[in-house]
């Protein structure tokens, strides 16, 4: 899989707002069908930052949520103002 066809879409809510002040986590919208390393390599791909920690979470409607821990030299607020997701 393409690593864009593995990280969808940004998740904004105000849960999600919490995560990114609180854990330095951002939460995205991935392929069911990927697995942690594949999430974890596709990100640093994307963005060249290799994530901490991924945990998953299938939703009632057959999506997929990755909630993605950055290391603690990058600052998951300033990089969410920066890629336009806040």
């Amino acid at each position: 899989m393409d690593a864009y066809q593995i990280i969808q879409t940004p998740i904004v809510t105000e849960a999600v707002f919490d995560l990114i002040e609180e854990q330095n986590k951002l939460v995205f919208y991935v392929n069911p069908k990927s697995r942690k390393i594949q999430i974890k390599l596709a990100f640093n791909e994307l963005f060249g930052i290799m994530p901490v920690k991924i945990n998953t979470a299938f939703m009632p409607d057959g999506t997929k949520k990755a909630f993605i821990q950055l290391p603690d030299d990058v600052v998951a607020l300033d990089l969410a103002t920066e890629w336009g997701i806040l």
